[in-house]
C-alpha cells in the first residue's frame, strides 16, 4: 500500500471516532426547557429557541455533516445518543419553521406534509425522516423501549423533552430515568378503578414492550402509588386501558 494512504488513514482513524459535541444542544435545552410536575413532564419556551434559531441550526448543520463511517465507528452510545438528539433538535427545528402558528405537530398535515414522514433534513449522507430515525433506525437496530421515553414529538402526550442532551456516558442513567419519570405521571399512567390505564404509546408500539404485563411489574414502585396498587401491578393480571393522547404543542405557558 502507497505509505501516503496508509498516513492518511492513521490520521482520519482518531478523527473517525471521536464522540459527538452534543454541548450547543445541551445548551439550549438548560436555557430552555422547563420542567413541570416535581420533573415528572417537561413544556419547551419555543420564543426563546426561535431567538436562538442560528444556535439550533449550527447544531443541526454539524449533526448533518457526520458521515456513515464516522457514526460506525462509534460505541452504542455514542450511536443512540446521536440519534435521540438529532430526533428531538430536528423536531424543534420542524416546530420553528411554522411558530408561532402552529397548536399542534399534526398542523403540518396527516397526509400531504405529515411531519414524521417528511425528509426534511440531512442525516447520515441521506435525507431522511423523524420516522426514520425512530422506526427504521432506533427501533429497528437498538431494541431499548426506553427510546419511546427519549425521542419527543413537540406534543404534550409524549414523553417529556428531557432538560439536557443525551450524552453517551451517561445515557444508561438517563434513560432509566426518563422510565420513571414518564410512568410516575399520573396524567398519563395511573391505576384506577380496578384497571391500569396507560399511554397509547404502549398500544401503538406494543410490540417493543411485550409481554406488557410483565414489563409494567418492573415498574410497579412508580405506576403504584400504595402497596395494594403495586401489588396489582405486579401480579400480572390487571386489565389494561389506553388513555387518549394529547397532540397539543408542548409549549410553556407564558
Amino acid at each position: 500500500m502507497d505509505a501516503r494512504l496508509i498516513v492518511a488513514a492513521l490520521l482520519w482513524l482518531p478523527l473517525a471516532c471521536l464522540a459527538f459535541e452534543h454541548k450547543p444542544w445541551d445548551e439550549l435545552l438548560k436555557k430552555h426547557v422547563v420542567v413541570i410536575d416535581g420533573g415528572k413532564a417537561s413544556q419547551l419556551r419555543y420564543a426563546g429557541m426561535a431567538q436562538q434559531r442560528a444556535t439550533l441550526k449550527t447544531y443541526l448543520d454539524s449533526l448533518s455533516g457526520v458521515k456513515q463511517a464516522q457514526f460506525k465507528a462509534w460505541s452504542r452510545p455514542e450511536q443512540m445518543a446521536f440519534l435521540i438528539n438529532a430526533y428531538n433538535a430536528f423536531t424543534v427545528e420542524k416546530i420553528l419553521t411554522r411558530y408561532p402558528d402552529i397548536k399542534s405537530i399534526w398542523d403540518f398535515g396527516r397526509i400531504f406534509g405529515d411531519p414524521f414522514k417528511d425528509e426534511f433534513f440531512v442525516l447520515l449522507e441521506g435525507k431522511r425522516s423523524l420516522n426514520w430515525i425512530e422506526h427504521e433506525t432506533l427501533r429497528k437496530h437498538y431494541g431499548d423501549p426506553r427510546i419511546h421515553y427519549a425521542v419527543n414529538c413537540a406534543s404534550v402526550g409524549c414523553p417529556m423533552l428531557r432538560e439536557e442532551a443525551y450524552d453517551a456516558g451517561r445515557l444508561e442513567t438517563q434513560l432509566d430515568e426518563q422510565a420513571r419519570r414518564f410512568l410516575s405521571d399520573r396524567s398519563r399512567n395511573r391505576l384506577r378503578e380496578g384497571r391500569l390505564e396507560v399511554s397509547k404509546i404502549f398500544d401503538w408500539f406494543k410490540e417493543d414492550f411485550e409481554p406488557r404485563p410483565k414489563y409494567f411489574a418492573r415498574y410497579a414502585e412508580v405506576l403504584g402509588d400504595d402497596a395494594k396498587q403495586r401489588a396489582a401491578v405486579r401480579s400480572e393480571k390487571i386489565p389494561l386501558h389506553f388513555l387518549d393522547y394529547d397532540w397539543s404543542l408542548n409549549e410553556a405557558k407564558k
